[in-house]
């Protein structure tokens, strides 16, 4: 098939697209569910009343917050909410839910837990999510994961009055016990990916100033930071995260030697990191941790992993003192380090249990006493498990009958799966995000040969754009998801689990813009927009619409030599050509060129643009640069 034609034959999915966008989930795609049978709920958060009697649960892609009755393990009611709820925080006295509905302008409603009906709304940036009551509950905290800020809400006003603003993708937050300081978990670094330090960081807010008071390290190659909680005494936070150890080649996968799986924990005394502790083991992995949360008497921390579907019970810290830090690593587990980099310390194991849940995907959890409950995602169900017994059984709650599941959430679910795994190290979703999208490393793969890292890539519209691959080494995303299984999962599966991968990554949805003016370019995107279309800069050339790529491949000069991750080193050969990528979602995708060199857009097209070969932008002047930046991140 001729690109032309593989041009058009994509454009009825982009009209369908168009009408859609506005209401696409930030992490999953719209599920395929006839008229007959109920949405899946894909239980995201979870929030209990402190008698215990009573689960919220916020379905994200059924658009309602279910009402859980403990003592009968039944839903005993819905509430339609106006979007995907992505968070609850329940008031003390249990009678008022707050709810963040993500959408690009995102809606926080506050329901009557009595009368189960929304009483009151506020709205709140892009992608709302994770809400926070301060102590005195006069003020709500909620991430605006693609504003990167958060919104500040004064609940006696009724009116948000501040956006502070934080790093990459703030998705999980926790207020210490004194409300002094509010501790956000950050998703993705925000740097250049060419070099040992990226990391995502974790942002600590002073709540009475109102701004950051320090930004925490952990390690190099934390991300996907998911989860964060405040020990009950307050003197100790501690973050979920994947450590990926991108320096690397992905020649293994044994002993975490491309993910591996870590809380960090922060001594809130003195604003600065205790340590990390690994919680994989030897030959078995715990991908994807994702939430955390600390029994109330302060002696366990639990641990959910959504990669490897079950839960970590840790014992915690008891000082601020390293020596007292329960450190599980693996051995000879940082041997493979680069020299110079840091490593925690590393001290004798201390008590942990992982609990493995009859559930697929947990992600929320939360506590009532020595009683911890644990949402599956994929599995439309819920775990209880109470600690206070010796035998610690866990209790599966489904949320409802069990229904059947379309290819696309198959495939999603699969895409997460990290059974798939070889010893269970990682998931699709270990480097892609849960969303397909991209962890903002450079990874060495060996398809194309050794010593050469690339940037990751987002999936969205993979199908569409093939080849697959910065070379394009492979012939589509159908190639390549079959390579990936085999050659990053070190697994031999069935053709019917890369056919629903396929079919989920087919069913993907750009996420509207951030900046984006109610859905429309703004006035400076407009002119950009011109330059972009323009022979003055020929940026539509390699990046015509409506798919943004000509699907060929181009010398972009990158051919002369840089300081790589280990040595200076050849970054391209000269006869290399690379597979022009779209440009949609380009808002989401830094760091940018497949050398991960470029932290902007504006460094792309100006710094990193020599010989003009990504589009004649030398002859711009800056407000010029700035238009069409500005059109390239509203796309």
């Amino acid at each position: 098939m001729n690109r032309s034609i593989r041009n058009l034959a994509a454009i009825p999915l982009l009209v369908a697209f168009l009408h859609l966008r506005g209401i696409a989930s930030a992490y999953d795609p719209p599920v395929e569910n006839s008229p007959a049978v109920p949405p899946d709920d894909s239980p995201t958060a979870l929030a209990v009343n402190a008698e215990g009697t009573s689960l919220f649960v916020a379905c994200a892609t059924a658009n309602q917050v279910a009402v859980f009755d403990t003592a009968s393990s039944n839903v005993i009611g819905r509430i339609d909410v106006p979007a995907s709820p992505l968070g609850l925080a329940l008031s003390k006295d249990g009678a008022r839910l707050f709810v963040a509905c993500a959408a690009p302008t995102s809606t926080i409603c506050v329901l009557d837990v009595a009368t189960r009906r929304i009483i009151e709304t506020f709205s709140a940036g892009h992608t709302a999510m994770a809400p926070v009551l301060s102590l005195d509950e006069k003020t709500l905290y909620v991430c605006n994961r693609f504003d990167d800020d958060i919104s500040v809400i004064d609940l006696s006003r009724q009116r948000p009055v501040r956006r502070i603003r934080v790093e990459r993708e703030p998705v999980a937050a926790a207020i210490t016990p004194d409300g002094r300081f509010l501790v956000v978990a950050n998703h993705l670094h925000a740097g250049t990916a060419d070099h040992l330090e990226a990391q995502a960081l974790v942002s600590v807010i002073d709540t009475a100033l109102g701004q950051v008071a320090k930004k925490i390290e952990f390690t190099p190659g934390a991300a996907f930071l998911n989860g964060v909680a405040i020990s009950p005494d307050g003197r100790f936070a501690a973050v979920t995260f994947v450590r990926a150890h991108y320096w690397l080649s992905t020649t293994e996968v044994e002993l975490g030697r491309m993910n591996s799986s870590a809380v960090g924990v922060i001594d809130l005394s003195r604003l600065q990191t205790l340590g990390i502790l690994l919680l994989d083991q030897t030959t078995s992995g715990a991908a994807n941790p994702w939430a955390i949360t600390w029994v109330p008497d302060g002696k366990t921390m639990v641990v959910s992993h959504a990669g490897t579907h079950e839960l970590s019970l840790i014992d915690a810290p008891v000082e601020a003192d390293p020596r007292s830090f329960p450190s599980l690593t693996l051995g000879a587990y940082f041997e493979n380090a680069p020299r110079g980099l840091p490593a925690p310390p590393q001290h004798p194991v201390r008590v942990r249990q992982r609990v493995p849940l009859p559930g697929k995907g947990p992600r929320a959890m939360a506590v009532s006493r020595s009683v911890v409950y644990a949402a599956n995602y994929f599995s439309d169900s819920l775990c209880r498990i109470d600690l206070a017994s010796p035998e610690r059984p866990v209790d599966p709650m489904p949320l409802g009958p069990a229904k059947p599941s379309s290819l696309v959430r198959q495939g999603n679910m699969w895409f997460n799966d990290a059974s798939l795994c070889f010893q269970g190290w990682q998931s699709c979703a270990s480097c892609h995000d849960t969303d397909a999208r991209a962890d903002g490393f450079n990874w060495d793969l060996l398809n194309d040969g050794l010593n050469n890292p690339k940037n990751t890539k987002s999936l969205l519209w993979a199908p569409m754009t093939p080849p697959a691959m910065s070379l394009g080494v492979r012939a589509n995303s159908q190639v390549a998801v079959r390579a990936g299984l085999h050659h990053i999962l070190f697994s031999q599966q069935t053709e019917m689990v890369p056919a629903a991968i396929d079919a989920y990554l087919h069913s993907l949805l750009p996420v509207p813009s951030p900046h984006l003016v109610d859905g429309h370019l703004s006035p400076v995107a407009e002119r950009g927009k011109l330059l972009f279309m323009s022979p003055k800069t020929g940026c539509a050339d390699c990046h015509p619409p409506p798919l943004f790529t000509d699907l060929a491949t181009h010398d972009v000069g990158t051919s002369e030599t840089f300081h790589g991750l280990l040595r200076a080193q050849a970054a391209d050969k000269p006869a290399e050509r690379f597979d022009t990528p779209t440009l949609v979602e380009l808002w989401r995708t830094a760091p940018y060129l497949h050398t991960g060199s470029a932290a902007t857009l504006q460094a792309v097209l100006t710094l990193k643009n020599r010989g003009d070969r990504h589009g004649r932008t030398s002859q711009l002047t800056p407000d010029e640069i700035d238009q069409l930046v500005e059109y390239l991140l509203s796309l």
